[in-house]
């Protein structure tokens, strides 16, 4: 259920509201009540429930209860926050009147703050003593009458500075102004203005507004404001006359809660559990376990078989524990199956024994089917209390070389519980596991190596489809094609081959047909086998509810895409799937979320980076279709194509997220204008798959945004409903020109990903950027980081990620207002005249946090030759570095051979100059990753001792290098060595590095050369001459 995932997110949009509200007692009451549900569901997943469709109708009714809260508390922020204009066509983008003679608005208006003080005086009289209407007209002529003239002017006070003495001045100067001057019946007179005063300057945005609008806007937007906010939002009498109402449908669920937990309490203290007997179990053991198939047809797992028969039968007399890791589906069962058996471990186990776990078990249950498969159970046996069985089993074992196959087992109670019962006689007996889940099997044993299930390959996969369609005759050859691309799209997935091979086998053998059943092969397979569902669907019951609403989330992304982790965990981040963990990161807690569903085989990883890290994942189609159909059950996400408006099907629908899935290169952009999509109250949308050039129309009235992912999508002209979206923690989109400084009314924006692909331009950021303090990632295409005029006024304190920004001056007042800053890409374009000093590039070093770090030079013309290298200093944290362009000398690496945390260094495009580098021993001591890519290095002075944990070594296009050290083979960490366009005598030596090695009886050092541009090139030779 999306439950946990929607409390969550409901919590943290409550604490972030009581922040800015902290004297809201009722606010408190629904952080405490909602608490508890949170503490519920997070037990849920481990209770022993025996009413599964009571816990299940509950967590739907705290589901929707979270939505409905979340979406009245999150309207007063946007009320609250947004610019008070009826229409929003009324609002003028700020880059519109902001022209460059007016980058300091006080200048152009100079006011004093008491003859502001006064204005807003005479406003709060004017509303105490006319209507609405006379009161906006008298406004407008005073302000704009009154500001010409004021005779005062401060030019020095910045928008913080104002704000800041606008406080002072209501909370002290008024009230002994006004009590010198007026007599005492005057004093309550008095409190009212104080109060007016401290809420305009709090909420009317004074400090957010004033570097870029006009003062008399400013109040006057303010006054305005005040009488149509009622028309944007819900008065506070109604929206605390919602949240009673939603508090007291928690206080029922509350109720409901506790009985079901007294009610599982109960059930705790039995001595059982309903599950299936004991006799099924094991009789499944001895029937045919092959998924959906009335015959045993194995294929591709011939090399499987063979592995984990010469692990069962090597030379160690210790007790073996073998665990079979792999999804469901996969074959883990059927591989278990034939190896038990096999005729050859028939007869070299004295005794074998098989029982299925599954998730509900006892320990009871699991020694009745294991002495019954071992055809020792009696029926005076079924009377035995449970150590008394145990001691059977035990006994039965003892002194016997035994094969013991425990199938699908879940978690590690079930292991501890049965694990003591088989005896260590030292006579080379086994225990065979088959799991879903890397954990459990790692915790069975952490020293044996785990037999992963890998996917079938293409031609296993149609070898299998064709014997489950045809049996011993051969497909037909019009049917080949089709019949091949079906089996290529069941992803190597032996279940679901099985599944629409049953299928075929049943239906009509002809073409049309074979090619409807092509376009939606996995949906097809989920709705018309539901063992299908039902063994897919154990890994989903099974998740923890905190991993679930990311599970579903895989659901957004098209089928076989490719979905960047970093951009995964900043949109779990976003969404507010992640509860809070004091001591860690919320990016780092995403992380584990992400390596727990890839240990539970549900996330497939794709790619990895240079130092091990996940880059890219995906999820097989199957797993998908899963996810799809319960995220759209459960409320949770509705997917939309360009040919397909899911929405259609339920007008009534409101999806909490909308996914648009674009499948044609030339969309049009109706999809995004979709008249039923606007009925959504949407906190998330995101457009992923072909790249949208011409989008005439994008609708983004969604109030309550908080994921706008539309970075496919290329505006021509900033969409200023954007800076309405004050609830937006992700936002990525394509803009060809610079950000308006309106941008920062984005005060709970995370992450900012805006690409510009204007080349030969590179925008300016507002300054405005700086005073975004909840941001935590932006990316973008190179941009210039402006650096405000008091650097006091900006704290980036939650800042992780700043990539790609150009010409950064790294000064030591900027970088402390950046503390906890771990990632950053910086490039700089240096011309003749240009010098490094005002960069101060060495002051890197005061980013203490910092583990990732991207420079990049590039000089114009001749520049190279008359400017001096830049002086470079590196935090000690650093773990990723690149380098490109920089020009420095070989021996100015000592400074990057020390940094004690670094793992991988890249080096690229004249990095470093000069024709030898003599590393010195003693560095580089954690290197694990080294890139050289055309640098003109001739002479290479490694050994071992140089680069002590070396396990990757990359040489791109060095053309001058003609010889590797003999020595860097030596290195006994050391994988690959990868040669990519280099010089022959260089592939020779690197050639001869593995055949020593090889004869020294290391196998595990590979040599991989790549010589494409060299062919390239004499490809074009052959062409053009």
């Amino acid at each position: 259920m999306a439950a946990y995932g929607a409390v969550v997110s409901l919590l943290d949009t409550v604490n972030n509201t009581i922040l800015a509200r902290p004297d809201d007692l009722q606010l408190q009451s629904l952080h405490e009540k909602v608490s508890f549900l949170l503490d519920f569901l997070e037990k849920c997943t481990s209770l022993r429930t025996t009413n599964q469709s009571a816990q299940q109708s509950l967590e739907t009714r705290i589901r929707a209860v979270a939505y409905v809260a979340e979406d009245v508390v999150e309207s007063k922020i946007t009320g609250k926050a947004a610019y008070p204009a009826q229409d929003p066509s009324q609002i003028r983008d700020s880059a519109d009147h902001l022209t460059e003679s007016q980058t300091n608005v006080w200048d152009e208006y100079p006011i004093f703050p008491l003859s502001h003080l006064a204005h807003l005086l005479i406003y709060i009289l004017i509303a105490r003593l006319f209507d609405a209407t006379v009161q906006k007209l008298i406004m407008v002529v005073v302000i704009q009458f009154i500001f010409p003239v004021s005779p005062f002017t401060v030019r020095t006070l910045t928008p913080v500075t104002f704000q800041n003495l606008m406080f002072v001045l209501a909370q002290v100067l008024v009230p002994l102004t006004v009590q010198i001057l007026f007599p005492l019946c005057m004093l309550n007179f008095v409190t009212v203005v104080v109060t007016e005063l401290m809420r305009l300057a709090l909420l009317k945005g004074v400090s957010l507004t004033a570097p870029y609008l006009k003062p008399g806007e400013i109040l006057i937007r303010a006054w305005f404001n005040l009488d149509d906010r009622a028309g944007q939002v819900s008065s506070s009498e109604a929206d605390d006359s919602e949240l009673l109402g939603i508090m007291e449908e928690i206080d029922s669920i509350t109720k409901d809660v506790i009985e079901i937990e007294n009610v599982n309490g109960a059930d705790d203290r039995r001595p059982t559990r309903n599950i299936l007997s004991a006799r099924s179990s094991s009789s499944a053991a001895r029937g045919d376990l092959s998924v959906g198939s009335e015959k045993n047809v194995v294929v591709g797992l011939e090399r499987d078989l063979e592995d984990i028969n010469e692990r069962l039968v090597d030379s160690s007399p210790e007790l073996k524990i073998i665990s079979i890791v792999g999804m469901g589906g996969i074959g883990k069962t059927t591989l278990a199956r034939q190896v038990y058996g096999d005729s050859y471990i028939y007869y070299h186990f004295d005794t074998r024994a098989w029982v299925t776990v599954s998730q509900e078990y006892s320990l009871r249950q699991v020694l009745v089917g294991l002495l019954d498969s071992a055809k020792i159970l009696t029926e005076k046996m079924y009377e035995k209390r449970e150590e008394e069985l145990a001691e059977y089993l035990y006994k039965s074992l003892k002194g016997r070389r035994f094969l013991i196959v425990m199938d699908d087992i879940w978690d590690m109670e079930i292991w501890d519980a049965v694990r003591r019962y088989f005896p260590n006689d030292c006579n080379g007996s086994c225990v065979l596991l088959t799991t879903r889940l890397s954990d459990v099997a790692l915790y069975a044993d952490s020293l044996s190596p785990l037999h992963k299930m890998q996917f079938l390959k293409e031609g296993e996969s149609w070898n299998l489809l064709c014997k489950k369609v045809f049996g011993e005759k051969e497909c037909p050859h019009e049917l080949e094609g089709i019949g091949k691309e079906i089996a290529r799209n069941c992803g190597g997935l032996p279940l679901a081959i099985v599944v629409i091979g049953g299928l075929l086998s049943k239906e009509s053998r002809r073409e049309e047909y074979w090619r409807s059943l092509a376009k939606n092969l996995s949906s097809i397979v989920t709705k018309d086998d539901e063992q299908c569902l039902e063994i897919l669907g154990l890994s989903y019951n099974r998740l923890p509810h905190r991993l679930r609403p990311c599970f579903l989330y895989m659901a957004a992304f098209p089928e076989d895409y490719e979905i960047p982790v970093l951009k995964l965990i900043r949109l779990w981040v976003a969404e507010g799937f992640l509860k809070p963990d004091g001591s860690k990161s919320l990016e780092k807690l995403a992380e584990e979320y992400l390596d727990d569903l890839i240990e539970r085989n549900l996330i497939l990883v794709c790619k990895r980076s240079a130092d091990g890290k996940i880059r890219t994942c995906n999820i097989h189609d199957l797993l998908r279709n899963l996810c799809l159909r319960n995220a759209q059950k459960e409320n949770f996400l509705y997917v939309v194509k360009y040919d397909e408006d899911v929405l259609q099907q339920d007008v009534n629908v409101t999806p909490r997220r909308l996914s648009i899935h674009p499948n044609l290169l030339s969309i049009q952009s109706e999809i995004l204008y979709n008249r039923e999509i606007h009925n959504s109250t949407a906190h998330s949308l995101l457009c992923t798959g072909a790249r949208l050039i011409y989008p005439s129309r994008v609708y983004l009235g969604y109030k309550l945004l908080r994921v706008l992912d539309l970075i496919v999508v290329r505006f021509f002209h900033f969409p200023a409903e954007i800076t309405m979206l004050v609830n937006l923690r992700y936002l990525a989109f394509t803009y060809n020109e610079a950000l308006p400084p309106s941008i920062a009314k984005l005060w709970n924006l995370q992450t900012l990903v805006y690409h510009n692909w204007t080349f030969g331009k590179c925008p300016i950021f507002p300054v405005e950027i700086c005073m975004m303090p909840k941001l935590r990632h932006l990316c973008v295409t190179p941009c210039s980081l402006p650096v405000p005029q008091n650097v006091q006024m900006f704290f980036l304190g939650n800042l992780q990620t700043l990539s790609e920004v150009r010409n950064l001056r790294c000064r030591d007042d900027i970088l402390k207002r950046i503390p906890n800053l771990k990632q950053l890409g910086i490039s700089y374009d240096v011309s003749p005249t240009g010098e490094w000093s005002e960069y101060q590039l060495e002051a890197l070093v005061n980013l203490h946090q910092l583990e990732t770090l991207k420079l990049v030079v590039k000089y114009s013309s001749h520049a190279s030759e008359s400017v001096n290298p830049p002086k470079l200093a590196f935090p000690e944290r650093l773990k990723r570095l690149t380098l490109a362009g920089c020009g420095i000398p070989w021996s100015s690496m000592m400074i990057v051979g020390a940094l004690p945390n670094l793992e991988v260094l890249k080096l690229r495009k004249n990095a470093c100059k000069g024709s030898e580098w003599e590393p010195v021993e003693e560095q580089f001591c954690q290197l694990k990753h080294l890139l050289l890519e055309e640098v003109d290095l001739v002479q290479w002075g490694a050994n071992e001792a140089h680069f002590p944990r070396l396990q990757r070594l990359i040489i791109r296009s060095c053309y001058k290098l003609k010889e590797i050290p003999s020595c860097i083979g030596e290195i006994p960490t050391l994988e690959m060595i990868e040669l990519v366009d280099c010089h022959h005598s260089a592939v020779t030596c690197a050639e001869k590095i593995q055949e020593e090695q090889e004869s020294m009886g290391n196998e595990e050092l590979k040599v991989r050369i790549d010589l494409r541009r060299y062919f390239k090139n004499k490809f074009y030779s052959k062409i053009f001459h």
